[in-house]
């Protein structure tokens, strides 16, 4: 029996979901993209029907996915919500990796009125972190701190950034200027986005910097962990270069007059920033994911840590971060299009981490397409 997917959105990693959906006969795929430019990308021999649309427009989502079976979502923060709303109103099963500001859960209630399954932030992280920290959370006795260090970055550094945008533009700059929420002694703390930085060392990145940023979202509010932050990674010294940015009011959202014209400083910084954010043809680049969750089991205090590293694809041309950002969006679309899972309502991964057996096999099959995960568990002296 063939199921219908339609994917929302196009680029690096839309396209990479469509693609992998489409390698399994099971699905007939159909991607749709306001950029014909992205639609090409994904190329005549994929068997992946494509579409332009413009997917800010609700009527027009409605109209996409009125035959369809399930819905992959990779759009940008803008439109999540809006979109995540339409698809649950269609009575139509959800997996997107949008990264939106609003509260995904507000739609629960609304999910379950439509009998609709429906999972968010199934990407990296938010996503397979949510997936590690939910999934110690039910193991141990009490969960004392989770902290998560991420960041996509190229391989080979170049003045001044040192940095290449993995995914939409306005989602990069975002997380520079949304403020990050963290827990500390049991309270959900405030702070600005690119605060506290530090320096790390990792084996294959060498030493990185990071600092906060928003990445906790329904963690917040699904696990009772006393000390929780997520932290982004960079090469030393973008993160103060963005802070000047911000500072002067290069993001900013509100116009100001420029000779008569009115204008907003964020368009103007993103047109220029982002041709040199650009990661060229063939460019080389990582991701780095580092979970880190203490508490007690059994009387004794432990620390499991989970590591993912993972590099660009040369041989299919597909970016790290579109690997570890879709594959897991699509390996949970193919449990709920198979009802493994099939529950309704709204679900962030660490809720999905509870379910028997759900855990394990997210972890296999991604080693099955190449993205391993390694634990370790030590006990803390």
């Amino acid at each position: 029996m063939t199921t219908n997917a339609v994917v929302l959105g196009c680029g690096l990693v839309g396209a990479t979901m469509a693609r992998d959906l489409a390698a399994d006969a099971v699905f007939e795929v159909t991607a749709a993209d306001i950029d014909t430019e992205n639609l090409h990308k994904l190329g005549a021999n994929t068997g992946i029907k494509t579409i332009q649309a413009d997917l800010s427009d609700p009527d027009h989502i409605r109209g996409l996915i009125a035959d369809c079976d399930i819905v992959v979502g990779g759009l940008p923060s803008r439109i999540g919500f809006q979109t995540l709303r339409t698809v649950i109103e269609a009575g139509k099963p959800y997996c997107d990796i949008t990264f939106m500001s609003d509260d995904a859960m507000e739609l629960d209630e609304l999910a379950k009125k439509h009998d609709v399954t429906a999972v968010v932030d199934c990407g990296v992280s938010p996503g397979l972190s949510n997936l590690f920290i939910g999934y110690v959370h039910g193991v141990l006795d009490r969960t004392d701190r989770a902290v998560i260090y991420v960041g996509g970055l190229p391989k080979v550094r170049h003045w001044p950034y040192h940095y290449k945008a993995p995914f939409a533009p306005s989602d990069v700059i975002e997380e520079y200027t949304r403020p990050a929420r963290l827990v500390e002694n049991g309270s959900i703390v405030i702070k600005s986005a690119l605060s506290e930085p530090e320096l790390l060392d990792f084996p294959r990145a060498g030493t990185l910097e990071a600092f906060n940023t928003d990445g906790l979202r329904s963690l917040l509010k699904t696990v009772d962990i006393p000390d929780m932050k997520e932290k982004t990674l960079r090469y030393p010294g973008h993160c103060e270069l963005m802070r000047v940015l911000r500072e002067t009011g290069f993001f900013d959202k509100e116009e100001i007059d420029i000779r008569g014209t009115k204008v907003r400083p964020l368009d103007v910084t993103s047109k220029l920033l982002f041709p040199k954010w650009t990661r060229e043809l063939g460019e080389e680049e990582y991701t780095i994911l580092r979970v880190i969750i203490e508490g007690s089991k059994d009387n004794r205090r432990v620390r499991y840590t989970y590591d993912l590293y993972d590099e660009y694809d040369s041989v299919n041309d597909v970016s790290s971060m579109a690997r570890t950002t879709g594959f897991p969006n699509v390996i949970m679309a193919r449990m709920i299009a198979s009802r493994q899972f099939d529950e309704s309502g709204v679900f962030p991964p660490e809720l999905l981490a509870r379910k028997s057996g759900l855990f394990e096999q997210m972890i296999a099959e991604l080693a099955g397409r190449g993205v391993s995960i390694e634990e370790r568990v030590e006990q803390i002296v």
